[in-house]
């Protein structure tokens, strides 16, 4: 009886502190009040069905570019709405739909993506994966249903929409399979942000790190580039007992690795965060036997653009002196990710006093740059983006895995809250443009 009494305790706690976020500042001088209110009730009314679609979600999840149940039943949810033009099969399982509010105005866009990982799950919970082997281990369907539920508050508030309102959901965020093009720069290359354009796209992100009700955000760099790079070192093989006779690539590789090391620490300014790491090295096939060749693959992560310029002929040039010096040859070849995710520093300052009005001024808080990579910014590289984080966690209920393991979990009450704060800053953004053009 004390652990039920316990838990009962914490979940009121959740709600009661999810019930003032959504409240807002009773005499906010930011946006429009009359809607700021009627979008906390309403985002507050749809608490359950939120819990319900996130849950379906979860229990359904789907890999990288093969996420067809999900997009059928987002795509249902949409025209259940009255959304106008559901854009479906955009880069194989995207969807695009607009809503258009019944004031002329700006345009402005909104994406989530939808995808699952490869990662069995662990924890034992209602709403557990379903499909062996994969998980939602990201937040990518707390992401589809804040969008969902943005979707269906605004679009019973079209008289107030000055303008109209992009959404994307957008698959393979976490990455194509080998040999398929997928994610947002796929996204992009089949117009998912033409006709019309958007003057600008906001994005959020589950963060466990963040409590429920919390809001963080980063201006500028906010987080890394990421390309995938495969080393193949050639040597000559000959008999282990006699290594004079030949050129050890697995001895060359380790001073490949070592040198790599050495970019970030004494190549690079200490202040423009690098990382290089080499996850794989494949190399022999038998003991007594010097190899003729090792391949190594590993990631290369920056925050600024002329650093991951620049990373690129650093690595070349270290390769080739380390495999000179032995006799050895090598080559290399870099797939490119995501490049650098950057918010407007302009877009997020405007932005900033919605955040606050909605969520609470202790309640938004500044992020530094995190070293892990986001396709949205494919979107940014069109037009200027904010790109936040939802915070998630619930340290008391032991909400705390981080993502991408078999743990990772999230508070629901997130949900209503992520819907409440996307809502009004999706119409703040077009209320103020919307006045700027007259």
């Amino acid at each position: 009886m004390m652990k039920a009494g316990l838990a009962m305790g914490v979940a009121l706690t959740s709600l009661l502190a999810v019930a003032a976020i959504v409240r807002g500042n009773a005499r906010s001088e930011v946006g429009n009040e009359p809607a700021r209110t009627e979008i906390a009730r309403a985002a507050q009314a749809l608490n359950a069905q939120l819990v319900e679609w996130r849950r379906d979600f979860h229990m359904h999840p789907e890999l990288s570019n093969r996420e067809e149940r999900t997009s059928r039943v987002i795509a249902e949810r949409l025209r259940s709405f009255g959304l106008d033009e559901v854009k479906t099969g955009v880069a194989r399982h995207g969807i695009v739909v607009l809503l258009k509010g019944a004031k002329a105005g700006p345009v402005v866009a909104l994406r989530a993506d939808i995808d699952a990982l490869p990662i069995q799950e662990t924890i034992d919970v209602p709403y557990k994966s379903q499909t062996p082997g994969v998980k939602h281990a990201c937040g990518h369907d707390v992401h589809m249903t804040v969008a969902l539920g943005v979707a269906q508050v605004l679009s019973r508030m079209r008289e107030q929409i000055p303008g109209t309102i992009k959404f994307i959901f957008q698959p393979a965020e976490e990455g194509p399979p080998e040999g398929e093009e997928g994610g947002a720069a796929l996204m992009v290359k089949e117009g998912a942000l033409e006709n019309p354009r958007p003057q600008a796209i906001f994005g959020l992100h589950t963060n466990p790190a963040l409590e429920v009700g919390e809001i963080g955000y980063m201006s500028g760099s906010a987080m890394a580039s990421a390309d995938r790079f495969t080393i193949t070192i050639h040597g000559k093989k000959t008999h282990g007992a006699m290594p004079h006779m030949g050129i050890d690539p697995v001895l060359v590789a380790a001073h490949c690795v070592l040198g790599l090391q050495s970019i970030p620490s004494r190549r690079v300014n200490a202040q423009e965060p690098v990382v290089i790491s080499v996850g794989s090295i494949h190399g022999g096939n038998r003991y007594n036997i010097l190899a003729d060749e090792v391949k190594m693959e590993g990631t290369v992560r920056t925050l600024d653009e002329e650093t991951h310029r620049r990373v690129k002929d650093l690595m070349r040039q270290t390769l080739a002196g380390v495999t000179s010096a032995y006799g050895a040859a090598f080559e290399l070849n870099f797939l490119e990710g995501a490049a650098v995710t950057y918010n407007d520093p302009k877009l997020v300052e405007e932005t900033l006093p919605t955040l606050r009005s909605v969520a609470g001024e202790a309640r938004v808080v500044s992020l530094r740059p995190l070293m892990v990579s986001e396709d949205f910014s494919y979107y940014q590289k069109v037009v200027p983006g904010f790109f936040y984080f939802l915070g998630v966690g619930n340290k008391a209920r032991g909400i705390t895995a981080n993502w991408h393991t078999p743990e990772f979990d999230v508070d629901e009450a997130s949900l209503v809250v992520g819907v409440n704060v996307m809502s009004n800053t999706l119409l703040d953004y077009l209320e103020r443009h919307a006045h700027a053009r007259e």
